[in-house]
């Protein structure tokens, strides 16, 4: 069975709180929708900042959230020299600590992940594709550097728009972009 590929790019999610402090009285403004229902990349952006180094230009995702995360890549890390954990979205056990840097404020938070390799489905979605009872499968990928994607895991939500999100790493390394299709091996 295929699914549509979907590369995540370094983002952030904000909780309400941390939006306040580091927005005020902004809007938060859809720039455009994204393929999962009700998600969206805003028109705003923060900076990041480890060990004196930065990365410009990550993209808020809304609505808020009721944690603040910071999704990267594992060269990113390199770049800033932390080791964030590999982890759901959610699940910020252990993540790197971060300094996010908006236009009125900043704010250090234990919130940095590499999100894990996760297909979104609902429960409709499982019935349909024989997903039922599936926690994790293996992705085949053909073309120019085909390869094997191990431990993809199945991320349930009410509202879900069938499609695998890879970072940009996974991507690059198998030459897939947004749309492409790979295989679910059960």
């Amino acid at each position: 069975m295929e699914v549509s590929v979907g590369v995540s790019n370094r983002h952030v999610h904000l909780s309400c709180e941390d939006y306040k402090i580091l927005f005020k009285d902004m809007k938060l403004e859809v720039r455009n929708m994204l393929k999962q229902p009700e998600q969206f990349a805003s028109t705003l952006t923060v900076d990041i900042e480890a060990n004196g180094k930065v990365i410009k230009g990550l993209r808020v995702l809304g609505p808020n959230r009721d944690y603040t995360q910071v999704e990267i890549s594992r060269t990113d890390s390199y770049k800033l020299g932390i080791e964030p954990p590999v982890r759901k979205s959610g699940d910020l056990l252990g993540a790197a600590k971060i300094k996010i840097i908006g236009p009125y404020a900043e704010i250090e938070r234990e919130a940095c992940i590499i999100a894990n390799r996760h297909i979104h489905v609902n429960e409709e979605i499982r019935k349909e594709k024989g997903l039922l009872g599936v926690n994790k499968v293996k992705v085949k990928i053909r073309g120019e550097k085909p390869g094997l994607i191990e431990n993809v895991y199945l991320k349930d939500s009410e509202k879900a728009y069938f499609e695998i999100h890879l970072d940009t790493d996974d991507a690059n390394a198998f030459l897939l972009k947004n749309n492409d299709k790979v295989e679910i091996i059960l």
